[in-house]
């Protein structure tokens, strides 16, 4: 009985150390097989060499060593009670790489799911699907929030701040650009009155398109990447419009300009709102609209140093002129240039890295920003304490695919217009339940702020050109039945009329004539050389025996029945030639538009200041009803003086509409959207541009009072419109 008793107990004391043997070694196997097969997958190599283990050791476990070095057997008899009914074939250990299912695995029967296996997208509801990304959204809008708290506001806040800067100035200097170059351009291209609005056009309906289109390509492949390319698209057209002679080049190089630089907006609010706090966010968005008024600032102060300096150009002959608004146009392409050069040291939005999945990426992002604010605060010891971030559920999107023998032009078009229709699709759900009233009013208000802004602003140049051209045609010249005979004019003619003059023998010689008509005059004998003129013509005249060598004197300039008998035109001027040196009426035009951009400068701090204190709403709407009633006011200004002051009021009341607007606009979209929806609002912004300058160009010369009512009716109305948008003051960024 004693010897079975120590036979039994051996034996269990045997299998016990067995069974512990086992357990270790699948332990080691274990760790030995992940971590290998973890270094395998990242040089790309394939599994095959861990074979040969796996064999030795499924040898191990079916004929573990006996104490005595000899082997047990696999036996259907000698199995213990306590690995009964456990097939070793199935085990499974956590981690373990499985491999990729193959097409002869077994597969389950209609209706069911393998137990263990998610569910499919396809056999779930694509509502269920989208209501869960939903929830998910929501999570990680909260969670989101928390790591932007735990990262802190600092030093690389602040370098994105600067950065995205330079990219918001560009724009802001875009749209000066046309206004300030607008009557060089058209006089040194010759434009007719009949096409001068295209000019003042051409460049909105570009950013309109941009818009829209750069607003919805953030929200799918990146905001930094989409960003890098519109900016370089402008500045490359931008750069290169300042070259080309040609009025239909020009407009198509300040078209694409357009198109480039109109994504600007909608990425640049959207990217810079992703990396702050919900109780930054209102304030420091503000101060990013500064660089906007800076923008302004930029290009009123380029515009008075630059263009009003006749000297600053050169020429190739006659047919190449470089004159000083082209050296202007160069150098308002600088910030955009400087833009994408900073812009490269940028890493992408980590909240967009989150929302198409990327998770890694985003916390390698999140831990950047982290690291580079606590260095700053003198605390480098601080460390990251994120570990996992919640990833939304991605959403598989049905994609059409062109045919792989199709040509490299084909292709490219092909997937243009499928991201076209993507970007449809994806503005589409802005307009859908809860969003569409928000959406419409959102629309209703860009609109009447860019109408009454734009259609004012942009072509205000303009009436004061207009007010100094009343005042210059009050102090003309008028001669009448003047003979002048054997005579040289070798100085310049200004600001005069000459009726019924008789001039024989005479000589104009390196001369200039400026806003100077003959009307029924005659001209005997007469030798004309190196003549420039501007604004000036020859009515009804009579040249007999004239010789004309290096002038712009053309059929352009002899009009009303002017005839030309036995007369010689050698050499003539090719192109419409600039002003002089003494017009110093630029320097007031642009001098104005430099005070009126510094009085933006009061609002825009106030603003900052004020946008989480009293809301964003009621700074809305407050701003637009105000400036409406000063633009009212424009009405009753009868001199120039007046007009300049109404015009610095009104800018300093518009800046806090556009800078809460900007903030409403940016926290009313979700993340997946906030581009394409910031986009749409700012293209329906450029078209509102477009129909003000057409409406209100075609009337300064007639009327200033229809504009400006209108102007001021829009605005307010705008604003009561704006007041009944939600508040997202305490939004988190979804």
């Amino acid at each position: 009985m004693e010897d079975t008793y120590n036979n039994r107990t051996s034996l269990a004391k045997g299998a016990k150390d067995m069974v512990k043997e086992a357990k270790r070694h699948a332990a080691k196997k274990v760790v030995k097989a992940v971590d290998r097969a973890t270094d395998e997958y990242s040089s790309h190599r394939n599994y095959s060499r861990f074979q040969d283990e796996e064999d030795e050791d499924e040898d191990f476990y079916r004929n573990p060593p006996r104490q005595d070095g000899e082997r047990y057997h696999d036996n259907e008899e000698g199995s213990s009670d306590a690995t009964e009914g456990h097939d070793d074939e199935d085990e499974i250990y956590e981690g373990e790489y499985q491999g990729i299912p193959s097409a002869g695995d077994k597969k389950h029967k209609d209706g069911q799911v393998a137990l263990g296996q998610p569910m499919s997208d396809a056999t779930r509801d694509r509502k269920g699907l989208e209501e869960e990304r939903q929830a998910d959204e929501e999570e990680l809008a909260q969670q989101y929030e928390l790591i932007i708290q735990e990262c802190g506001h600092g030093r690389f806040q602040w370098q994105l701040f600067l950065v995205l800067g330079l990219a918001l100035m560009s724009d802001g200097v875009e749209v000066f650009v046309v206004g300030f170059v607008l009557p060089s351009a058209e006089t040194d291209m010759c434009v007719p009155n009949s096409s001068s609005g295209w000019l003042g056009s051409v460049i909105y309906l570009g950013m309109m398109v941009g818009a829209f289109f750069w607003g919805g390509m953030s929200d799918k492949i990146g905001r930094r990447q989409c960003l890098l390319i519109c900016m370089s698209t402008n500045g490359f057209f931008a750069f290169l419009s300042s070259f080309v002679q040609g009025y239909g080049l020009f407009l198509v190089c300040r078209l694409f300009a357009g198109f480039g630089i109109g994504g600007a907006v909608p990425i640049v609010f959207s990217f810079f709102a992703e990396v702050l706090s919900r109780e930054k966010r209102g304030e420091h968005l503000s101060w990013l609209c500064m660089f906007w008024m800076i923008g302004e600032i930029y290009a009123s102060a380029m515009a008075w140093a630059i263009i009003p300096h006749y000297g600053w150009s050169f020429s190739m002959g006659s047919a190449y002129q470089f004159h000083s608004w082209r050296v202007f146009v160069v150098v308002c392409a600088l910030p955009c240039v400087c833009a994408v050069v900073a812009l490269t040291f940028m890493p992408e939005s980590p909240r967009f890295y989150l929302e198409v999945g990327k998770h890694d990426e985003a916390w390698m992002i999140l831990k950047q920003i982290h690291d580079t604010n606590m260095r700053a605060r003198g605390q480098p010891e601080k460390v990251f304490t994120v570990n996992r971030i919640k990833i939304p559920k991605q959403l598989d999107e049905l994609v059409e695919m062109e045919s792989e023998s199709g040509n490299p032009v084909s292709k490219f078009f092909f997937r243009i217009k499928a991201e076209i229709h993507g970007i449809y699709l994806n503005l589409m759900k802005c307009f859908n339940y809860p969003m569409r009233e928000n959406m419409m009013r959102l629309a209703i208000v860009w609109f009447t702020l860019s109408f009454g802004y734009y259609g004012l602003s942009v072509w205000f140049p303009d009436v004061i050109k207009h007010l100094q051209a009343d005042d210059y045609a009050s102090k003309v010249k008028i001669h009448s039945n003047e003979r002048i005979e054997d005579f040289t004019f070798n100085f310049t003619l200004e600001n005069q009329i000459h009726k019924n003059g008789l001039f024989i023998n005479d000589r104009f010689i390196n001369m200039k004539l400026k806003s100077v008509t003959f009307i029924d005059s005659t001209f005997r004998n007469c030798y004309f050389d190196d003549v420039t003129s501007v604004g000036s013509f020859f009515r009804n005249c009579t040249f007999i025996d004239a010789f004309f060598f290096n002038t712009d004197i053309d059929e352009s300039k002899l009009i009303d029945g002017t005839e030309v008998i036995n007369s010689t035109f050698t050499h003539n001027k090719i192109g419409c030639q600039m002003t002089f040196d003494d017009d110093y009426s630029a320097y007031w035009v642009y001098f104005i538009n430099f005070l009126g951009t510094l009085a933006v400068l009061p609002g825009n701090i106030v603003s900052a200041l004020l946008m989480d204190k009293i809301g964003r709403l009621s700074m809305l709407g407050g701003s637009m009803v105000l400036s409406g009633i000063s633009c009212f006011f424009l009405w009753f200004g009868t001199s120039e003086s007046m007009m300049i002051f109404m015009l610095c009021l009104y800018n300093g009341l518009s800046i806090s509409a556009w800078n809460s607007l900007d903030v409403v606009t940016t926290e009313s979209f979700p993340t997946v959207r906030r581009g394409t929806g910031f986009g749409f609002c700012n293209a329906l912004c450029k078209l509102a541009a477009v129909l003000g300058n057409l409406i209100f160009g075609s009337l300064v010369g007639i009327t200033k009072a229809i504009p400006i009512l209108m102007a001021s009716s829009v605005l307010v109305g705008g604003g009561l419109v704006g007041l009944r948008l939600p508040d997202t003051r305490a939004n988190v960024l979804m």
